[in-house]
């Protein structure tokens, strides 16, 4: 049994799961004598999380029904006590049973009549705390050999016993389980199996092709274990722990190479419903939520392709509306995509026309007299502009957005911003604030040579870093 550590969501939320047996409905009888006249509550794995399935009473002999005339999605479930305690139940097809268990040790006094699946779980479950406990009466004797010892080997050697009953247990597992829930819990989590490659004495730098090798094949092979079809994945604690992990920390934080494995995986899981509306989710929220610069690349591309294509049809017309309106104000300012030229008037009178500027980068500020984050950075930027970036040929396009001239004027003057393209848009011709997503100022844009936006909402502090790096590729 486990302390309740991730949060449970106190609602009742059913989800369909493809590869549903016969539909005769669940029937679930607990039996736990401890208990009586009080609550007892159904939940279930979902997206790195437990929610709530179903709430039922225990009676004062200590039993508590879970019933209905739906079969419940196959996956690992937990019955959660009233004293705060939970334990894993798996359900598979056969949803007819009954279970008792004592509160002195949940799991070992468990006994499940009626599915043969959910006993092995149960069984599987046994074995591991049985494993768990021997490794670690193991490691605390190896913490007390003495290091290179006779003693120390021998408890190395034990050590590699135990884990090598552990995976004859999963290989046996699987073979005998093939096709159940139990069959595609353990599979899913074990880790793909990365050979090594054969690469020839004449190559050079064997090691980093080798290395490069075996990146590829955990990548390409990643979701091997995981057939992205089967929506019984779902429901299981680890599902959604590997899906961000993959993007996370195996995929590069490169917006068109997201995007692009993003569209790769979700169209695994299109034959499977339930699936397929997770993985659109979870990315898009992924993209979303980022704090990576430029992901609003991908989380464009996936409304674009799902959302305001109309395949998300769990989306309510409300999202949708304003989604269409956020991608249409952010598209012009995709990282990739050339910049909006600007005609406008400089502080003196005459015009200047961004695409026009001859720079190998080119840094495109909007900033306003009347903000106090502006009155620091704009000096800031100019004094790292004069200090590391103007002797580099960069140059600085730099856009008042208001219309106190004065105000501005005395700015620059005071300031002596005088190494900067200073202007304005005094009649509001040249569609700025719609063509650049001016939400808030200062807002900072890097262009390159070709004017193609190579950075945007960057701090005043990290440009000359940045721009280092694009002029040095």
């Amino acid at each position: 049994m486990k302390n309740l550590t991730v949060l449970i969501f106190l609602f009742i939320s059913v989800i369909g799961i493809a590869q549903q047996p016969a539909n005769n409905g669940h029937k679930i009888e607990v039996n736990i004598p401890a208990f009586s006249d009080t609550t007892l509550i159904l939940g279930y794995y979902y997206n790195q999380s437990i929610h709530v399935q179903d709430t039922s009473y225990f009676d004062n002999k200590g039993t508590a029904l879970f019933e209905g005339e739906e079969a419940l999605p196959q996956g690992l479930y937990v019955i959660y006590l009233p004293n705060q305690k939970y334990f894993d139940l798996m359900i598979d097809a056969d949803q007819h049973f009954s279970l008792t268990a004592d509160t002195a040790d949940m799991v070992k006094s468990l006994d499940i009549r009626g599915a043969d699946v959910t006993n092995k779980f149960n069984d599987y479950q046994r074995f591991i705390m049985a494993r768990q406990e021997e490794a670690n009466n193991l490691q605390q004797k190896l913490q007390t050999a003495a290091p290179d010892s006779e003693e120390a080997t021998q408890i190395k050697d034990q050590l590699t016993a135990v884990n090598e009953k552990v995976q004859n247990k999963w290989e046996e597992l699987q073979q005998e389980n093939q096709g159940s829930m139990l069959g595609v819990f353990i599979k899913g989590m074990q880790e793909i199996e990365v050979p090594r490659f054969d690469i020839d004495d004449s190559v050079q730098k064997k090691d980093s092709v080798q290395r490069v090798k075996r990146f590829y094949y955990y990548k390409n092979h990643y979701f091997d274990n995981m057939p992205l079809d089967d929506e019984r994945l779902l429901r299981t604690p680890f599902f959604a722990k590997k899906v961000e992990q993959y993007f996370s920390s195996v995929i590069p934080q490169v917006p068109d190479t997201l995007l692009n494995e993003s569209i790769k995986v979700i169209e695994q899981a299109r034959p499977a419903p339930k699936m397929f509306n997770f993985l659109v989710s979870y990315l898009f929220n992924y993209a979303n939520e980022s704090e990576y610069m430029g992901m609003d690349k991908m989380m464009v591309g996936l409304a674009e392709k799902y959302y305001l294509s109309g395949e998300a049809t769990w989306a309510d017309e409300e999202f949708l509306s304003k989604l269409e309106t956020r991608v249409k104000e952010l598209k012009p300012t995709l990282i990739g995509n050339l910049s909006h030229d600007l005609k406008m008037q400089a502080y003196t009178g005459e015009y200047h026309r961004l695409h026009e500027i001859v720079a190998p980068a080119t840094i495109l500020v909007f900033w306003e007299t009347d903000c106090g984050h502006c009155k620091k950075a704009i000096p800031q930027l100019h004094d790292l502009y004069q200090d590391q970036l103007r002797d580099q040929g960069v140059k600085v396009f730099a856009v008042y957005t208001q219309g106190d001239q004065p105000e501005w004027t005395e700015f620059i003057e005071e300031h002596e911003l005088y190494d900067f393209i200073n202007v304005w848009d005094p009649y509001r011709q040249s569609g700025f604030r719609e063509n650049y997503d001016i939400r808030s100022t200062p807002t900072v844009f890097v262009l390159g040579e070709d004017k193609k936006i190579i950075g945007k909402r960057i701090s005043i502090e990290d440009l000359p870093g940045f721009i280092e790096r694009y002029l040095n590729q």
